[in-house]
Parts: C-alpha cells; structure tokens; sequence
C-alpha cells in the first residue's frame, strides 16, 4: 500500500453536522470516494443513500448510535444498532452514557456496551466506543472504559464525537478533541486486539501523521480533502493545488 492510501483509509469522513441536507451528505460521499477513504460516518437516516452512493466502492458506510449525549436507553441503542446495520451500516460508533461514566456505574456501562457489542457482531458490523473525554475530568474514567471495551469484545475505542462542548469561564462553548495524551492512555489501557480511533481536532496531514504514530489506526475528520491534497503534495507531487486551496477554509465538524 502506498503512503497516501495507508493515510487514506485511516479516514472516517465524517458527516454528521446536523445542519447537513441530504445534498450535503451526498456530495461528502463523493468526497469520500474521491480520496479514498476509509468510511463514511453519516446519520443514521442517510444509511441507505449512502450505501447507494458508495456502490461500487471501498468506501464502508458507517453511522453512529446514542448520538452525541448518550442518553438513550440500552434497548433504544440496541434497536438503532439492530435498524443501523439492516439499513447498510457495518461500522457503529456508539457513545456511552456519559453520566453513568461519572458515577461509575460500572455494571450499568458494562451491560449497555456488551449489548450494543453483541447486536453489531450478530450483524458482521464493527463497534467503536465513543468516550466523549472533554467530560472525563480524570484518568480512571478512561482507563475503566478501556478495560471494559477490551472485555466485552469492542473493536476500537474513540475520544469524542466531535460535538463533546464543555462551557468555559466565560460562558463559551469548546472542546479539545483528540489529545496525545488520552491517545497514549487509551492504547496503553486496551487490549491488542482493540484499535484506538481519534476524533476532534485532526485537521491537517501532520496532525494525522502524529496520531498514527501514537498507535491510532483511524480518525474521524471532515479535513478529508485538505489532509489527502498535503499528503499527494508532499508524497507524490501529483496534487490539485485548487481543491487543498478551497479545502483550506473548511472549518465545519470535528
């Protein structure tokens, strides 16, 4: 594999603004395709059109479930699973309810995660367990939900979902995404067998050049365009200088 595609299909392009029409998510795939990526994480009524989009492609069709505050029940989550991978989808990205994290409820995180595990196994699907670290304010949060994803068979475990807002001082919103050092924590505290997937603020190649080398196996981005454009420049020196340029100004998602 060349050096472009191995950083191409690390990319879950992401599509989940939830101002995205379906004209919007259509021209994502497109993206998608055009720079290989490695899926597309869309809303979840979009399934099908995105699997109609992506035929013929290597593109996988991936969604998300409980998203982005967590709060569904374990039934709820299990039957968007259930509806998710009926419709197309075989990779789930599922966040954990948030507040049972923080009071540790164990059992409670346990139980919700082997459920929606095993509802996307039955499928052939893949889970990735959304953490939402902005709101863990410390390490054993991180570390018990590594240990239980590892248990109960999850395939990758993920920071945020990119909409993870925690408000400052000032009354703002803002959130910090993917960092090295919960990257470094996470990989140390899962199984082998258990990738490590960050999202939130990978924006440029070097960005995703650092998490790689930190043992990260994908990201989700929407800088799909602007990263793959800097890595043809910078690898093969076949580049469209027009499309990095356009791509340079999108600041949208994660």
């Amino acid at each position: 594999m060349d050096k472009v595609t191995e950083l191409s299909k690390m990319i879950d392009h992401s599509l989940l603004h939830p101002t995205m029409t379906d004209e919007d998510l259509i021209k994502g795939c497109e993206i998608a395709k055009k720079y290989n990526a490695a899926s597309v994480c869309i809303k979840p009524y979009a399934i099908k059109l995105a699997v109609e989009e992506l035929k013929g492609s290597d593109v996988l069709v991936g969604t998300v479930i409980g998203f982005p505050q967590g709060n569904s029940t374990v039934a709820i989550k299990v039957a968007e699973t259930k509806q998710a991978c009926l419709d197309g989808a075989v990779e789930i990205d599922m966040v954990v309810n948030i507040g049972k994290v923080l009071q540790e409820d164990w059992d409670y995180i346990e139980a919700e995660v082997k459920a929606v595990c095993e509802e996307t196994h039955k499928h052939g699907a893949i889970l990735k367990v959304i953490f939402e670290n902005d709101f863990l304010p410390e390490d054993k949060f991180k570390i018990k939900l590594c240990e239980i994803c590892t248990k109960v068979g999850a395939d990758f475990v993920k920071t945020s979902t990119g909409y993870g807002f925690v408000k400052g001082d000032d009354g703002k919103y803002s959130y910090q995404g993917a960092t090295h050092a919960d990257l470094k924590l996470m990989r140390k505290h899962s199984g082998p067998e258990v990738q490590v997937k960050a999202a939130g603020g990978v924006r440029t190649l070097d960005d995703l050049i650092a998490v790689k080398e930190l043992g990260v196996t994908r990201v989700g981005a929407t800088a799909t365009i602007a990263m793959i454009e800097e890595a043809k420049k910078r690898f093969t020196g076949d580049y469209d200088a027009e499309a990095q340029a356009n791509a340079a100004g999108d600041t949208s998602g994660y």
